[in-house]
């Protein structure tokens, strides 16, 4: 298999939309028309393509000197535990890795946790900080 890293330029609803689907998140699916916009103001999206098809995405917003948050980090289940979300986030601190803060808000599930540790990721606690948050 080779997965190629390239930015995503065109939004296509139907394979965004089954990207979020295959991973759960459907709220994210439900609303394309948000998520158009959403890709549309992103600082930077990237894909990973197992040839033409879209397997996976990471999609940054921020101001591109200060502040960069990792919005979305998705992986088709199938393409899951091959080091493409890796891949993704590597290729992204690449590009951005002179950012004076990068964050995310992503589940508290070990596995997820383990994957951020990583990275170099740490919880916002131990750099004595907290988050907040407020959804619609």
């Amino acid at each position: 298999m080779n997965i190629q890293i390239k930015p995503y330029e065109n939004f296509d609803e139907a394979e965004i939309v089954e990207l979020y689907s295959s991973v759960g998140w459907t709220v994210y699916a439900a609303a394309p028309d948000m998520l158009k916009r959403a890709y549309v103001g992103s600082m930077c999206v990237l894909g990973a393509y197992d040839g033409e098809k879209l397997v996976g995405i990471v999609r940054a917003v921020g101001d591109g000197a200060s502040i960069m948050f990792i919005q979305d980090l998705l992986i088709l289940p199938q393409y899951q535990r091959m080091g493409i979300g890796t891949r993704l986030m590597n290729a992204l601190m690449e590009k951005y890795g002179n950012m004076y803060q990068t964050e995310l808000m992503t589940d508290n599930e070990e596995r997820t946790v383990a994957f951020y540790r990583s990275l170099g990721f740490k919880e916002a606690g131990e750099m004595r900080c907290c988050a907040f948050m407020k959804m619609q």
